[in-house]
Parts: C-alpha cells; structure tokens; sequence
C-alpha cells in the first residue's frame, strides 16, 4: 500500500517530506489549510505512503454497513456531533482509551473563510499530555509534510496566533487560498 500511495503522490505532482514525522505514540497533527475536501485524501495518501495510520474524527452516522469498515480502515474514529454531545470530552476519553493515535486535526474547523480558529486541538492536547506538530498541505509547491513539534504555552490565544505566523512565514497556499486566513485571531 505504501508504494502504490507514494506512486499515486507523485501522479499528482505532490511530494511528501517524511523526514521528522513524529515517532510518538499519541500526537495531534494540526492540518494546514483545510479549503477542500482534498485535503483529506491528499493527507491519506501522504501518511499511508508512510506506513502509518492518521485518525480523523468523522460523525458516527458514517459508521454503517458497509461504508463505516472503509471509514474505519482509513483511521476514522467515531464522534457523537449531536445537539448536547461534548466533543472535546469524547475526544480525550478516546485518546485516553488507545495505544496510537496520530489523530489529524484542523482548526479551522471549516474549508470556508475564517478568521478564528478553533482552540479545541489545544484544549484536547492540554488535558491529555500529548504533543502537537504542525502540519501542512501547500497546494501551491504541491508538498505535504508533518511539519515540526510545537510547543503550547497556557494561551490558547496567542499559541493560535503563533502558527498562524509559522504559516504565513512559510508562505503556505490552501487549494483555495481565498478560503485560508492567516490574520492574528
């Protein structure tokens, strides 16, 4: 599987940066700019390209016959988004419950414009002790990668508006870029 998605990258004109992926157990990878839903197949490619699983959290409803075993085979876990539900508490339940998760966050929370991301990922990584590296998607050099550890501080606020500078910095480019803000919070 890792060759054929590695051969499918490069059909695509992506190349994937391996060197400094996390060798952890448990991390959150923040996934930077989240403007198609390409994103996600891209990523797909690029980790199991890799030999490794990164987990997403998708809606539960997807989890039927026959639909929820490919979900789950492409490291889908399973989230309750009704009215009420407290993802953010499920979310750390289930880290807490497993052995490995590289579980793929984007805090943007949506592929539309937006200025303020959501702090959720910190929150999750706070209570839970686990690492946080970022990264990215650059749909304008066609390079994904992990990107580096980043350290978080006590300010949700300001360790934001941080990697919002790291990928400005970078000069990273969602497929839409007019969907990808990187202004302070």
């Amino acid at each position: 599987m890792k060759g054929l998605c590695k051969f499918i990258m490069k059909l695509m004109g992506w190349k994937g940066v391996y060197e400094g992926m996390p060798d952890v157990p448990k991390c959150i990878i923040i996934g930077v700019p989240h403007t198609s839903a390409w994103d996600f197949v891209i990523s797909w490619l690029y980790y199991t390209s890799a030999g490794r699983t990164a987990n997403i959290l998708i809606k539960k409803e997807f989890f039927f016959w026959p639909l929820g075993y490919f979900v789950k085979k492409m490291g889908g876990l399973p989230i309750d988004r009704s009215r009420g539900a407290n993802v953010i508490r499920q979310t750390i339940h289930t880290i807490n419950e497993l052995d490995y998760i590289h579980l793929a966050m984007t805090p943007e929370g949506t592929r539309a414009f937006t200025k303020k991301w959501k702090a959720g990922f910190h929150i999750i990584a706070r209570e839970t002790g686990i690492p946080v590296y970022l990264g990215s998607f650059d749909w304008g050099r066609k390079i994904i990668s992990t990107g580096e550890l980043f350290e978080l501080t006590d300010d949700a606020t300001a360790d934001i508006n941080r990697m919002k500078a790291y990928y400005r910095e970078k000069g990273i480019k969602g497929k839409f870029p007019e969907n990808f803000c990187t202004d302070p919070q």
